[in-house]
């Protein structure tokens, strides 16, 4: 699988469903449903306990997840780094979301994430 042969539009319509579970599923705290698309890696990091902790943090602090916009998209021969602009429903201002998305064993998975 080369990303770099991919269209952004290709691109997005994989990415943006495993992003849109990633925040369902840190909304609800949901760790079965948040690494559904996760490589081994990143279940490895991502714990049950530690997903608890993240969560809880970031939504007291700045609510839920609201709008996203798509930014851009960084291809690699083995991976593609997807950028939006993230509102949330209690912090004022514009954060970035991002996720790196690879594909492996017939699969595309998340291999990073991130919302800051």
């Amino acid at each position: 699988m080369n990303f770099e042969d991919m269209s952004e539009k290709e691109i997005l319509s994989i990415a943006n469903p495993i992003m849109d579970n990633l925040m369902d599923a840190s909304t609800e705290i949901d760790h079965e449903k948040h690494i559904k698309n996760y490589t081994e890696r990143m279940k490895k990091i991502t714990t049950k306990e530690y997903l608890q902790k993240v969560c809880e943090k970031y939504q007291a602090e700045k609510g839920f997840f609201s709008e996203r916009k798509f930014v851009a998209v960084f291809k690699r021969p083995t991976s593609v780094a997807i950028i939006w602009k993230q509102s949330f429903t209690k912090a004022k201002g514009e954060f970035v979301a991002e996720m790196v998305l690879v594909y492996k064993n017939g699969k595309y998975l998340c291999d990073h994430a991130m919302v800051f």
